[in-house]
């Protein structure tokens, strides 16, 4: 088991690539601790428990930090420490930059990237003084090349990719390593609203021909969580099929 009797923080964990990565994370021996704001968390827990693993449902809203700060209490009352962090949720609002609202232009910047830090901020006090610890954010292929309207999704995942190179200087002299995948178009709930058109495009234009699917990114998280990574730091691993080389 590659993540044995190691403790796992993952967010977004209720659905899609979250749930999968919980599942996997799982089976290869972590400890691991669903967090949501959707009460399906619930329910990934209690497969995983029912399969023989050890795992806790910690309701939280990354963009609210005192939640934040109370999920990480729990998780290392449970648990005892905290190994891995996956910075896992979401969300899409699409909109022409014309037609993008304030309203919508918050949410994503608050979620996508205002968790990531909060969420970050409040795990990395545990593993510095653990003197070690494997940091994952996910980012998106289009923070690497822009989408059409795509203005918040594409401002606040080239962020994470900001962030995940600052804390890989500066936590990496800490035993913690700092790293980030960046996502093609992968079928999830997330992608399910996406007109079918767009996706077939996507499809034509990644050379592997088909779209991703969430076992594809939670291998990629395995991998950068494992020891397999350890001497992986700062980088962002394109999981797109090849739709950017």
């Amino acid at each position: 088991m590659r993540l044995k009797d190691r403790v796992a923080i993952i967010t977004g964990a209720g659905r899609g690539i979250g749930r999968g990565t919980a599942l996997l994370f799982s089976q290869e021996g972590a400890k691991v601790a669903v967090c949501d704001i959707i009460d399906e968390g619930e329910q990934v827990a209690d497969e995983i428990r029912r399969n023989g693993g050890e795992a806790t449902f910690i309701k939280t809203d990354v963009t609210d930090r005192e939640q934040v700060q109370r999920m990480v209490e729990a998780v290392i009352e449970k648990f005892g420490r905290i190994d891995i962090l996956i910075n896992n949720a979401g969300v899409l609002r699409d909109a022409q930059l014309l037609k993008l609202s304030e309203e919508d232009w918050d949410l994503v910047i608050n979620v996508n990237l205002k968790g990531v830090f909060n969420v970050t901020q409040a795990v990395a006090p545990t593993m510095i003084a653990q003197g070690k610890g494997k940091i994952v954010n996910v980012a998106s292929v289009v923070a690497l090349y822009g989408n059409f309207g795509q203005t918040n999704y594409v401002a606040s995942k080239a962020g994470v990719i900001g962030l995940t190179k600052v804390w890989a200087r500066e936590l990496g002299r800490k035993g913690i390593n700092v790293n980030a995948i960046a996502p093609g178009f992968i079928q999830t709930e997330m992608t399910a609203g996406v007109p079918e058109k767009i996706l077939e495009i996507m499809r034509e234009k990644t050379p592997l021909g088909r779209l991703g699917t969430p076992q594809d990114v939670a291998n990629a998280y395995l991998f950068l969580a494992s020891d397999e990574a350890n001497f992986i730091n700062g980088a962002v691993l394109s999981v797109d099929g090849g739709l950017v080389v």
